[in-house]
């Protein structure tokens, strides 16, 4: 853009940079990445924001002389997500019962949970799969921060060892090893392969047991050594510790089938991308739950209640 068209008044000092659209259009990519990474998107969003302000402050030349803006992009926000993932370590020691990874609504069902926030853009949001089904992300929490980075952008955004070395600070064949621990941490955890439609009628089936009060249908839908774990950060009232045991479980939630408001109701939806059940109060959503069912049994069950992590589901 010249001083000379700036001075027409003809509104060229208005279009935007050639390159903008370029840049901007990785932000889904991004998201996703980041996303794998933190199992918050609030601070995903947030690395890519700091991702975006460092990209800005680069003086133009420096921006010009980069072959591969979306590569440079998706190194600065990894590398900003394996400091994040560091200090997380830290937060959460002192965080208020179990912390799980923030829950995402099906595509249609986004909200901006901020006042007089405008409309969400699905494409600036997580695209769902099975890399961030609730059962892989709580697996993800496990690791190290080097592992998860390595493993996420090598095996579910397919960089080679050399660019993962570049973000971790490690040789490729560090990474290849921190790669493989996780894949091994991952392969363990991952229960047998159930039809998307089957996992689906065990949901139904529990929701309905557990709003009949039905103590043995619950034990019979639970595995016998199921367990349940529940996230309220401090700020909503839930158990602090897992309950195991299907025994235990079906009689807390019959607990909560009896102490539950009339005005809340229990839903189905999908919860990262897999079948799953929410709480509505006055038409806002007050709790996630999450499974991990195997064959006809559900094994984990994840159930967050914390207000920060439900931003993004509907709300009246």
């Amino acid at each position: 853009m010249t001083t000379g068209a700036a001075d027409d008044g003809d509104g060229a000092d208005d279009r935007p940079d050639p390159g903008l659209d370029v840049i901007m259009s990785e932000r889904r990519q991004l998201i996703n990445v980041a996303y794998r990474l933190l199992g918050s998107l609030a601070e995903a969003e947030d690395a890519v924001q700091e991702t975006y302000a460092r990209w800005y402050a680069m003086p133009q030349r420096q921006r010009d002389a980069i072959e591969s803006p979306g590569a440079w992009l998706t190194t600065v926000a990894s590398r900003v997500c394996l400091n994040l993932l560091s200090s997380a370590r830290v937060r959460r020691e002192t965080y208020v019962g179990d912390w799980l990874p923030e829950p995402l609504p099906e595509r249609g069902e986004w909200s901006t949970g901020r006042p007089g926030g405008a409309a969400v853009d699905p494409a600036d949001r997580v695209t769902l799969d099975e890399s961030v089904n609730l059962a892989f992300l709580v697996v993800l929490e496990a690791m190290t921060p080097a592992e998860r980075v390595a493993f996420i952008l090598h095996d579910v955004f397919c960089h080679s060892f050399a660019e993962v070395a570049d973000i971790v600070g490690r040789t490729p064949a560090a990474c290849r090893q921190l790669a493989s621990s996780a894949r091994r941490r991952v392969r363990d955890a991952r229960p047998s392969a159930t039809p998307a439609a089957q996992r689906a009628a065990v949901v139904r089936d529990f929701k309905q047991a557990w709003e009949a009060k039905d103590i043995e249908a619950l034990i019979a839908l639970l595995d016998p050594e199921a367990t349940a774990t529940a996230d309220g950060g401090g700020l909503a009232l839930t158990f602090l510790h897992p309950i195991e045991g299907a025994e235990q479980i079906a009689q807390a939630w019959t607990e909560i089938a009896r102490r539950k408001p009339a005005t809340m109701t229990f839903l189905e939806r999908t919860v990262n991308g897999q079948p799953g059940l929410v709480a509505e109060e006055d038409g806002a959503t007050v709790t996630v739950f999450a499974f991990d069912v195997a064959a006809d049994r559900i094994k984990h069950i994840w159930v967050v209640r914390n207000p920060e992590k439900l931003r993004g589901w509907p709300t009246a």
